[in-house]
């Protein structure tokens, strides 16, 4: 059951599937998984984003924002094709991202000399240490969450996100 009075999930809510855990065939135990893995999904999406936009805020970034500077950062230098792809926007949209975030000194642009209608964009080192300072608060809160978990309950789950993020890179 979703409570509005602090937008949260009960427990009672996360055992959707419990009802039907004595599926009738595979397929319906499987649905029955995938329904309840989508409420803890939801839950922890919005504990981390919520987290995540208090860190965000002071600096004026968005949540797209920076995620092109967590990828930029991945990289040596991107072209404006490159960074729309990766983010599923148009140039023109990606341009607009990436103007703001030079804007706040966090990116660099550059034209290729050869081809002036290439333009690079390269992570700087103001945009870097916000990256490392949101990166080492998730390290900090994935600890607490790790903690709670036996060493091989740990192992089990970095083998599992390891996997879902294999097939999220393989889209």
């Amino acid at each position: 059951m979703f409570d509005r009075s602090n937008g949260s999930l009960s427990l009672s809510a996360l055992n959707t599937g419990a009802s039907i855990a004595f599926a009738r065939n595979p397929t319906d135990q499987i649905r029955a998984d995938a329904e309840r893995l989508s409420h803890i999904v939801l839950e922890m999406q919005r504990c981390f984003v919520l987290h995540l936009c208090k860190e965000l805020a002071p600096g004026n970034v968005s949540f797209p924002q920076f995620f092109l500077l967590a990828f930029l950062d991945q990289k040596e230098v991107l072209t404006m094709s490159a960074i729309a792809q990766k983010m599923g926007h148009t140039t023109a949209a990606a341009s607009g991202l990436v103007a703001r975030l030079e804007n706040l000194d966090y990116v660099m642009r550059s034209s290729v000399r050869e081809d002036r209608r290439k333009v690079m964009v390269c992570i700087t080192p103001k945009g870097s240490a916000l990256v490392q300072r949101i990166r080492e608060e998730m390290v900090g809160n994935l600890m607490k969450i790790l903690e709670h978990l036996t060493p091989d309950e740990q192992k089990a789950w970095l083998h599992i996100y390891s996997k879902i993020y294999d097939y999220c890179q393989s889209k």
